[in-house]
Formats: C-alpha cells, sequence, structure tokens
C-alpha cells in the first residue's frame, strides 16, 4: 500500500514537472524546429523588411493554442496553428512577439498563448 502511495505521489509529481511552462531560451529554440514555416527574428524582420525581402502579411496575430500534457506539447499545438495561419495568409514565414501561458483553472493547467506577424519571405 504505501509503494503505491510513492509511486501515485511520484507519477503526480512528474506530471506537474512536465507541465511546467519552459524559460524563454528553451521556446525560442524548441518551436522552431517544430513549424515548417521559417522562423525569423523581429531583429532579422525589420532588416529583411528595409531591404525589401520580406513584406508583412498580418501583423499581432494572437493565438491560443489547444492544451496538452507538457509544455512541448503545448508548442507542437503551437506549431501547427502558426502553419495554418502562415499558409491561410499567404505566406512562408512567421515573427514571435510574445508568448505566455495563461492559467485556465484553479488546478495549474495553462494553456499557451501567442502574438506572431505573418510574413511572406524570398
Amino acid at each position: 500500500m504505501i509503494k503505491s502511495t510513492k509511486l501515485n505521489l511520484l507519477g503526480v509529481i512528474l506530471f506537474f514537472i512536465s507541465c511546467a511552462p519552459m524559460p524563454p531560451a528553451k521556446v525560442n529554440t524548441t518551436l522552431p524546429a517544430l513549424t515548417k514555416s521559417r522562423f525569423i527574428s523581429l531583429s532579422q524582420a525589420e532588416e529583411m523588411t528595409k531591404t525589401g525581402k520580406c513584406k508583412y502579411l498580418v501583423k499581432n496575430r494572437n493565438y491560443a493554442a489547444p492544451m496538452a500534457l507538457s509544455a512541448k506539447g503545448d508548442l507542437k499545438q503551437c506549431a501547427k496553428g502558426i502553419d495554418e495561419w502562415v499558409k491561410l495568409d499567404g505566406g512562408n514565414a512567421y515573427v514571435l512577439k510574445n508568448y505566455k501561458w495563461v492559467s485556465v483553472d484553479g488546478y495549474g493547467s495553462a494553456q499557451l498563448h501567442l502574438e506572431f506577424d505573418t510574413m511572406l519571405c524570398e
């Protein structure tokens, strides 16, 4: 009985650790690897629009991803959403402007919200 309780407690702890939000550096390396669309940093976007290599299609698009069981799962859901919006806007790239995990209940569940721009680049 005690062994079973310890295993259940361990499972709950691991579950909550896997649902914890990622630090910014991890998000900025993981999300671009999950999208089919081209990731462009804000500074790159400014330079590429000045030189005519890219143009903005839609600015300040907001997307709330379906919730997954882990932070990486949330990012996978976001990647799908980004790719869908980029395609619908007729583009091939995006600029991640902001993201945040928003608490949705009193149990620690959080939903990932993104703000991004879609672009068309050479």
